[in-house]
């Protein structure tokens, strides 16, 4: 015998619907409805006030085949993997320094903290005066201490993209230490206990005890950190806008010099299809893995 759900039960499945409407709304409007549109891009050659053309996979062919474009992937994913590594083994050593519950220890997170809540316009201008590129500027000061340089950073092709990654790097780490406080704050405090009666060493407690506390986290902070990096834009634009001669190209400032300054539409729409493409498979990578490590504690 079928029963009517009674008024109550539609009314609980419902509220929650309702409160998420709007938002739901305008995440259509602004979110899908591009993203639609960009998809659909990708396969035309976009003419504005003409009509778009047909043009199937050619858009993702040249993106795939263009030199400008390969020479881009390669710049963003050494990016990618710099940044990524670089600021979650700083991140890491920085959370280890700084664990604990002491008042000042506060104060110092707040200021390490302080670059990734910091504008990224001006982080790029105090970046490019450590970056003057003289005897006395003051990176190149500090090389001096150490018998290196003087280096042009920005402005030679062979500095400038490592230049960027360490920006990265360094806006990137205090964001990374956050997540690692937060994880080490979860850790059984009776397994050091443990491992110190056992004889165990600081390194040994550290490799044995707290990194594999921190797994979840790692999984995390990767996966963030890489999508992060991919996208890079911001950073590019500001310090070399892809310069000099192209040696800081990445995807994302190339589809806005396509985009935007030449026009070709279309091409940037594919181009952005490859990014949001490779982001997603990120994604469901780490998340398989992550079922997958899951499962086998299971069993």
């Amino acid at each position: 015998m079928w029963l009517r759900p009674s008024a109550g039960w539609a009314r609980g499945r419902l509220t929650p619907w309702l409160f998420l409407a709007p938002a739901l709304v305008l995440f259509a409007l602004f979110k899908f409805l591009p993203m639609w549109r960009a998809v659909e891009m990708s396969f035309h050659e976009v003419r504005p006030y003409l009509g778009d053309r047909w043009v199937g996979g050619a858009n993702y062919q040249q993106v795939v085949t263009d030199e400008a474009f390969l020479s881009a992937i390669g710049h963003t994913l050494v990016l990618a993997v710099g940044q990524t590594g670089g600021s979650v083994l700083l991140g890491l050593a920085l959370a280890l320094v700084l664990e604990g519950t002491a008042r000042r220890l506060w104060i110092v997170r707040t200021a390490v903290f302080l670059p990734t809540v910091t504008a990224m316009a001006v982080v790029a201008e105090v970046w490019r005066i450590l970056y003057y590129p003289a005897a006395d500027g003051i990176a190149n000061s500090l090389l001096a201490w150490v018998g290196v340089g003087p280096s042009q950073f920005l402005n030679s092709p062979d500095s400038a993209l490592w230049s960027v990654m360490t920006v990265g790097v360094w806006r990137g780490a205090p964001y990374d230490m956050m997540i690692f406080l937060a994880a080490l704050a979860g850790v059984d405090r009776t397994l050091y206990e443990a491992a110190a009666a056992d004889g165990a060493g600081v390194w040994r407690r550290v490799w044995h005890v707290t990194l594999p506390a921190l797994r979840p986290a790692f999984v995390i902070l990767l996966t963030l950190a890489a999508i992060r990096s991919l996208r890079v834009f911001t950073e590019i634009f500001l310090l070399t806008n892809g310069g000099p001669n192209g040696s800081t190209e990445v995807l994302m400032t190339l589809i806005y010099r396509l985009g935007l300054e030449r026009g070709e539409l279309g091409v940037a729409a594919a181009g952005s299809m490859v990014l949001l493409g490779v982001s997603v498979l990120l994604t469901l990578l780490v998340g398989l893995s992550r079922r997958g490590r899951t499962g086998k504690a299971v069993t």
